[in-house]
């Protein structure tokens, strides 16, 4: 079977993309996930009057480059009005998608009326959805983000789908649902059989997936189990771009490939270091990497002390002394391990059931 994504205009070669992901997903993160295979990225979730406030926040919003595309553009924001002029302004900044969230289950996001709140308005929400539509006015696709209401009750699941059928209606070219409610956040597990029903609601629009997407093997399995047109890898693939070779394995029927050896991983992790300094420069590179580092440690065979290396780093020469005494490649390394899920992890060669240490 051959698996493809299409958002509007914009084909995608893979249906499994890296998701919005606040403080990580920025242009270093993004280019890493395309050099292993993901086809599509968005940048990190955008607050609207960010979005058209002058300053070096709005320059980094705007910092798209030729080998960056397609790149979606999340925005979050309360007002209609504002929503819509940030969303044109993505559009001429040149991203190649504009996505609404309506997914955001932080505290302080839901307190200013913003990201997952809105499941609560839908009236607001669908306003929002057509004036972005009238904003982009064909130019570019319009995606939504969701999560499956605020929770379980039965009102805060006829808002959802009062949400998801208006904004079909209205031209969005597909919607991501994330099968949790905004009350759960990230607790508990990731509701895939909601993803089915919402699947068949809509038929042959696109639906994408969230949630608990942490190996390869999940995302086949909840494109499968679920009938979701595509999926999108958020916390799973956080220092493990690996992820996406893997399901593109998968997907066309080959072999899982092994986990990277040490050496494959010290090439990824320098990569993405050397396009950090290149954006934000020597002084704050350091700084930003250390919550990736701490990721990619996960899959060192000496991951904690690994992780203890990464957590010491304060500048770029102790970055690139870390790198040298943690991925030489003229070791002999243990073969690396694969995340099969939060926290779990195994070694190379073992099967799913094994512990993996």
């Amino acid at each position: 079977m051959v698996w493809m994504l299409r958002l509007g205009q914009v084909e995608i070669a893979m249906p499994v993309v890296q998701a919005a992901l606040s403080g990580y997903s920025d242009l270093a993160m993004r280019r890493v996930a395309r050099l292993h295979g993901a086809g599509y990225t968005l940048n990190e979730v955008m607050l609207d009057r960010l979005v058209l406030t002058h300053g070096k926040k709005q320059r980094f919003i705007s910092n798209l480059t030729a080998d960056d595309h397609p790149v979606g553009g999340q925005l979050m924001g309360a007002d209609p009005e504002t929503f819509a002029r940030a969303a044109d302004a993505l559009v001429q900044a040149g991203y190649d998608v504009v996505d609404i969230n309506f997914g955001c289950p932080v505290r302080k996001v839901l307190g200013r009326c913003r990201g997952g709140y809105l499941l609560s308005q839908p009236t607001i929400a669908l306003d929002i959805v057509r004036g972005v539509l009238d904003a982009v006015a064909g130019r570019r696709p319009v995606t939504v983000k969701m999560r499956r209401g605020m929770d379980d009750a039965a009102e805060s699941e006829a808002g959802f789908f009062r949400i998801l059928d208006g904004a079909f209606e209205a031209g969005v070219a597909a919607v991501t649902v994330h099968p949790r409610t905004v009350k759960q956040k990230y607790v508990g597990p990731s509701h895939w059989p909601f993803l089915a029903r919402v699947k068949k609601h809509v038929g042959d629009r696109i639906l994408l997936g969230s949630g608990d997407l942490f190996a390869a093997e999940d995302c086949l399995r909840m494109m499968t189990e679920t009938g979701v047109d595509g999926v999108t890898a958020a916390r799973g693939c956080i220092g493990n771009p690996w992820l996406f070779r893997e399901a593109h394995a998968l997907l066309t029927g080959e072999p899982l490939p092994p986990p990277p050896s040490v050496p494959e991983q010290g090439e990824t992790v320098a990569r993405h270091f050397e396009w950090c300094v290149e954006i934000y420069g020597e002084q704050r590179a350091g700084g930003i990497m250390r919550k990736f580092g701490i990721k990619y440690s996960e899959l060192h065979p000496h991951g904690r002390q690994v992780r203890d290396a990464f957590i010491r780093c304060r500048n770029t020469a102790e970055w690139r002394a870390v790198l040298d005494e943690w991925y030489n490649h003229d070791r002999d390394w243990p073969p690396g391990v694969r995340r099969i899920g939060p926290g779990h992890l195994v070694a190379a060669g073992a099967t799913l059931g094994d512990d993996g240490g």
